[in-house]
């Protein structure tokens, strides 16, 4: 059973690929977080077990990961999956070279002011999309995704770390999975889109793009642009708690991460799953 840390106790868990890309970062950042609690326990797993082991036997501290976009979907999907996430209090310091979802949840970007933050900050509940396999969204999803980005995230990724590549696997293993090297089919995608039900776009009308953000109120924001033919067509948009996309396989970006192809794929808003200590607003 999940418990509430104490606050001046912590677990720092420091991904191994902010070590690599921004020592001095992480040095600073431990340093700050060890002169403010009062009590602190630096951990550096090297593996997937040793990753889970660690957050597993936190107690009652709570956990904060150095790291950057991956390592906290990484920590947020071990707790899901465990059960566990509602009853924990998350703290992040970015450090690394994906931080778009920390910054867009709130998170300080400069060490100093993130560790800060995890010492003087206050909790915040945020909701979060939990799809049909079991996965998380923090920040935003999109199909497809943009190839620059793919691009990115092999050039970035799991290359050439082996205990990553097992720990995505571990955690995704119902996710058909392609290199992300190949290329992303060209030309419009013709997909149906269902908001709580109600179809929102459907296969006879071809789109460019759809984007599911979690909103604040415990509703999904959903955008579709169709595809322009002349004029510009217009966005069409809906909010609403569940959102299914189904059609001819399709890729989409989760956070940090491309995930598919896939043929369907239902996302649930979970509101106020995730606990997250963020700056206090004066």
């Amino acid at each position: 059973m999940a418990t509430f840390a104490t606050p001046d106790q912590l677990l720092v868990i420091i991904d191994p690929i902010a070590r690599r890309a921004d020592g001095e970062s992480v040095r600073i950042a431990k340093d700050v977080l060890s002169a403010g609690a009062a009590s602190t326990k630096v951990c550096l797993p090297e593996g997937p077990e040793e990753f889970a082991r660690v957050l597993a036997r936190r107690g009652s501290r709570r956990p904060v990961v150095i790291g950057d976009d991956r390592a906290l979907t990484r920590t947020v999907s071990l707790l899901h999956r465990q059960r566990e996430l509602a009853g924990c209090v998350l703290s992040m310091v970015p450090v690394g070279p994906v931080l778009g979802v920390a910054h867009a949840l709130g998170i300080p970007t400069g060490a100093v002011a993130a560790a800060r933050a995890v010492l003087d900050g206050a909790e915040r509940r945020l909701d979060l999309l939990v799809d049909d396999s079991d996965g998380v969204v923090l920040g935003a999803l999109r199909i497809p995704p943009l190839q620059q980005l793919a691009a990115q995230e092999e050039a970035v990724g799991v290359t050439g770390r082996p205990w990553l590549q097992s720990l995505v696997r571990t955690l995704v293993p119902s996710r058909p999975t392609r290199p992300l090297s190949a290329p992303v089919p060209p030309g419009p995608a013709r997909l149906r889109v269902e908001v709580d039900g109600v179809t929102l776009v459907d296969l006879d009308q071809p789109v460019e793009t759809v984007s599911v953000t979690p909103g604040t109120s415990g509703e999904a924001e959903v955008v579709v642009r169709p595809l322009s033919v002349g004029a510009e067509a217009a966005p069409l948009q809906a909010c609403g708690r569940t959102v299914t996309v189904s059609g001819a396989d399709f890729r989409y970006r989760a956070d940090a991460g491309v995930m598919g192809p896939v043929r369907r794929r239902t996302w649930t808003v979970r509101e106020g799953e995730l606990g997250l200590v963020l700056p206090t607003v004066s």
